[in-house]
C-alpha cells in the first residue's frame, strides 16, 4: 500500500476583552539644589501613592507599585555653547493596574493636570487565568485544524488512514514562531490630554498555530 507523509500547519485565534489595564506615570522635579528637588518629589508623589492605596481599598483597582526614586545631575550647555550651572533632577515611576476601566479614566484625567506628572502608556491585558485558558483553547484547537487539513489532503488522494506522527510549535520544525499573545496598547501626551479620557480598548487577540506531520495511507 502506498504510504504519503504530509506535513501541514493549523493555526487558530480569539478574540478578548481586556481585563486589566496598566497604567504608567512618572512624576519628575528638577531644580538648583539638590535637598530641595528631593523634597519637591516626595510632596509631588507622596499624594498620588494615598491616592492609589485608597483606590484599591475601595475597589477596581487591583495593584500599584512604585519605584524608588531616582535622582541625578547635569550640566546643561546653552545655544553658545556654554556649560550652565548644574541641574538636579529627580523621577519616580508609578504604574496602577486597574479592573474598572471608568475609574482608570477619571484617574488618569486627574493625575495628568497636577505638576510635574507626565503621563505614559496604557497596557490593555488579560488576567494570568483568562490568559492560560484561552491559550490552551486555542491550542487545541489549532492541532484539531491540522488534523482536518492533513485528512482533506489524504482524501484529496484517495486515501483513507490519516496517522499523526510529529506535532510541534511552529519554529520547532523549522520555521519561527509567532507571538502568541498580542496585547492592546494606547499611549497619549499629558499636555494634550482632555478632562476626561474615554479609553476603548481593541480586544486582545490570543493565537496558537502548529506543525504537525502525518502518515497517509
Amino acid at each position: 500500500m502506498t504510504e504519503v507523509s504530509i506535513t501541514v500547519r493549523g493555526e487558530h485565534e480569539v478574540l478578548h476583552a481586556p481585563e486589566e489595564a496598566v497604567a504608567h506615570i512618572a512624576v519628575r522635579a528638577e531644580g538648583a539644589e539638590r535637598g530641595a528637588v528631593v523634597e519637591r518629589i516626595a510632596a509631588l508623589s507622596a499624594p498620588i501613592r494615598d491616592g492609589l492605596a485608597a483606590r484599591k481599598d475601595a475597589g477596581g483597582l487591583s495593584d500599584w507599585s512604585s519605584q524608588r526614586v531616582a535622582v541625578w545631575a547635569e550640566r546643561p550647555w546653552n545655544p553658545e555653547g556654554r556649560q550652565l550651572a548644574v541641574v538636579h533632577h529627580a523621577a519616580v515611576q508609578i504604574s496602577a493596574t486597574f479592573t474598572d476601566f471608568t475609574a482608570l479614566s477619571w484617574w488618569v484625567s486627574q493625575v495628568a493636570e497636577q505638576d510635574g506628572v507626565h503621563v505614559g502608556d496604557i497596557d490593555w491585558r488579560l488576567t494570568r487565568d483568562t490568559e492560560a485558558a484561552l491559550e490552551r483553547e486555542v491550542a487545541a484547537q489549532a492541532v484539531r485544524v491540522a488534523v482536518e487539513r492533513a485528512t482533506a489532503y489524504a482524501q484529496a488522494l484517495g486515501l483513507t488512514e490519516v496517522v499523526p506522527v510529529q506535532i510541534a510549535d511552529v519554529g520547532l520544525l523549522g520555521r519561527s514562531a509567532p507571538a502568541p499573545l498580542r496585547a492592546a496598547r494606547a499611549s497619549f501626551s499629558a499636555d494634550a490630554a482632555p478632562p476626561s479620557l474615554d479609553f476603548q480598548a481593541e480586544d486582545i487577540v490570543v493565537s496558537a498555530a502548529v506543525e504537525a506531520r502525518f502518515t497517509a495511507r
